[in-house]
């Protein structure tokens, strides 16, 4: 019998939870839905938008952070990838132009998929995408089980 999974809710650890809270929540429109504690100061996070949900927890207690970032855990985040469904990529383009962020415009890849690349304050990097051609936007719908 498989499992009967309802959800996925990835787990990032951040060096600066109060940055991370603002490029989810209020760049990229992410719900707070709770936190570890109350008030503006707390390690971990879960934040939501439109059945999407993703986890944020402090790398460090406050004790032991450091005063910056170790570049060589922030190079390792360059391996870990989180994929958003997003129609209007040219409007979240344009809205993260806005908000002060280099990133290029959208671009059809190979397989398909017209897709944004983007990095957060931790280096990780989120791919805003949405089918490029009816064909795949058909094939897609299917495979995540969305009514046409």
């Amino acid at each position: 019998m498989p499992l009967e999974i309802r959800g996925l809710a990835p787990l990032l650890q951040v060096f600066d939870m109060a940055a991370s809270i603002h490029f989810y929540r209020d760049v990229l429109g992410l719900g707070l839905i709770t936190t570890s504690q109350p008030g503006e100061h707390f390690h971990w996070a879960l934040l939501r938008l439109t059945g999407a949900e993703l986890m944020l927890n402090t790398a460090y207690e406050d004790d032991e952070r450091p005063p910056a970032a170790d570049p060589a855990r922030v190079a390792a985040h360059g391996d870990t990838a989180l994929y958003f469904g997003c129609e209007d990529l040219d409007g979240a383009y344009r809205h993260l132009r806005e908000q002060g962020f280099a990133v290029s415009e959208p671009v059809v890849r190979p397989y398909g998929m017209r897709q944004l690349s983007v990095t957060d304050p931790d280096g990780y990097q989120l791919c805003l995408q949405w089918p490029a051609s009816k064909e795949t936007s058909e094939q897609w719908r299917t495979w995540y089980g969305i009514e046409t």
